[in-house]
């Protein structure tokens, strides 16, 4: 038994295709990046920092170091540990069999938390075009299931025409970012941002807490690391994708957040459904409104397209070694892991209708905070790992390498903090629930 708890991977051979004609490169690796990051984080965000206030901009550039950080973490163990798995297969490699399944089971609820958060963003954002969403919570809730299962369907017909369409919506939902943060900036009112502090927390509390809720809108700088078995070049293309496609959407983050929060005051802003197209409509009048809420559902569309495509790849992966029942590794016939996109998503649906009573702005900023949570566990297990894994091997980190390894354990340790306690008790639980079937996976290999 404690042999099977313990054993490390570095022996292990990861399961790999060993064809060259793998059908996802490195601008789609990237696009899975930032396509990943820049989803309905961004464009509900400002919301729910309102409360916060000015603060909140420091809370983003704190959470944008800290998700380079993490970033080059997953660049460097793309690097030493080669197939697909992501956070899952690097904590095994790092540190065995428990530590993988538990981040393999973290980090597949932290997906399918993030997978209805997006689902229920995009929803709150094709509200400006049917109003009735927004007051009528079993319609939002059915309009939610539809775009879930619409891009299961998209998902398990291939993974080529999932990156195909990640690709084109990364590219769409850049653009109206990018014109709103450049021309919100030259229009936006400074008095938003007095004071700095509106919340009743101390302004290292609410650093904290601002820098938890923003943390969110990173998760994903490992999304290429995860499919890697399909990527081309995987040790390079992927290593440079994680980075790459972190800076991308920090530079894309903070002065749109900024923009609109100087447009919009603080608690007008807090009530929006639509913060991005309300800043529009400030500026540009119905047009702009009108225009930056097709942008917010293409980008959400596209997100929730890239972690429907991640989402079926972690528990086959540890169906793969042992950890999770054997029906998560069965493929379609295009090669995808359906059983486990199908299984996940019928997880999103319930937890899309556990909070369809609440109002879109609550049930996003309590799933985020959840998901955040589950995410930011593995991230500290994979930063330790790639520290573990180098000690073991030949190839040691060099000094830079392992100081950017500590910072990016750190801030995750930092991070987890700051999701609240309500929050960590919830997500504690949801880890708990999994011990069982570890267990019992044991059991039945023995």
């Amino acid at each position: 038994m404690i042999e099977l708890l313990l054993h490390p991977l570095s022996q292990v051979t990861p399961i790999e295709t060993a064809s060259t004609d793998k059908p996802l490169g490195f601008w789609t690796a990237t696009s899975m990046v930032t396509g990943n990051m820049i989803g309905s984080g961004i464009f509900l965000l400002p919301a729910s920092l309102a409360a916060y206030g000015g603060i909140s901009i420091a809370g983003w550039i704190v959470s944008a170091l800290g998700s380079v950080c993490i970033a080059a973490v997953f660049a460097g163990l793309a690097r030493q540990v080669r197939g697909s798995g992501g956070p899952y297969r690097y904590s095994y490699a790092g540190f065995g069999k428990l530590p993988g399944f538990i981040v393999a089971w973290g980090y597949w609820i932290s997906i399918v938390a993030t997978n209805a958060a997006i689902a229920i963003a995009l929803v709150s954002y094709l509200s400006i075009f049917w109003p009735a969403l927004a007051v009528q919570s079993q319609l939002a809730a059915l309009a939610t299931l539809f775009f879930v299962w619409l891009l299961v369907a998209v998902n398990i017909s291939g993974v080529k025409h999932a990156g195909r369409l990640q690709l084109a919506t990364t590219l769409l939902k850049i653009l109206p970012l990018l014109l709103l943060g450049t021309i919100g900036m030259l229009s936006f009112n400074p008095e938003h941002f007095t004071p700095l502090n509106l919340s009743e927390d101390s302004d290292f509390g609410a650093l904290t807490a601002t820098a938890a809720l923003t943390m969110w809108a990173f998760l994903g700088m490992e999304s290429a690391n995860i499919p890697a078995g399909e990527v081309k070049d995987a040790e390079r293309n992927v290593s440079r994708a994680a980075v790459v496609g972190t800076l991308l959407a920090a530079a894309v983050y903070i002065p749109a957040t900024a923009a609109v929060m100087g447009l919009i005051e603080p608690q007008q802003l807090a009530q929006s459904n639509a913060p991005f197209a309300d800043a529009a409509g400030q500026l540009w009048g119905p047009v702009g409104f009108h225009l930056i809420g097709i942008g917010a559902i293409i980008s959400c569309f596209g997100a929730l397209n890239g972690w429907t495509l991640c989402v079926g790849q972690i528990p086959m992966a540890a169906a793969r070694d042992g950890l999770f029942p054997q029906f998560f590794a069965r493929q379609s016939r295009h090669g995808t892991p359906a059983a486990g996109i199908l299984f996940s998503s019928l997880l999103v649906s319930a937890l899309v209708l556990m909070n369809s009573s609440a109002s879109l702005v609550n049930q996003f900023t309590f799933v985020i905070l959840l998901a955040t949570l589950a995410a930011l566990l593995p991230y500290l297990i994979c930063a330790l790992a790639r520290i573990a894994i180098a000690w073991r091997s030949a190839a040691r980190l060099s000094s830079a390498q392992l100081a950017v390894t500590v910072l990016a354990a750190l801030f995750s340790s930092w991070a987890i903090v700051g999701t609240g306690s309500e929050t960590i008790v919830w997500g504690s639980v949801l880890l708990v629930t999994g011990v069982p079937v570890y267990f019992f996976m044991l059991r039945v290999r023995s």
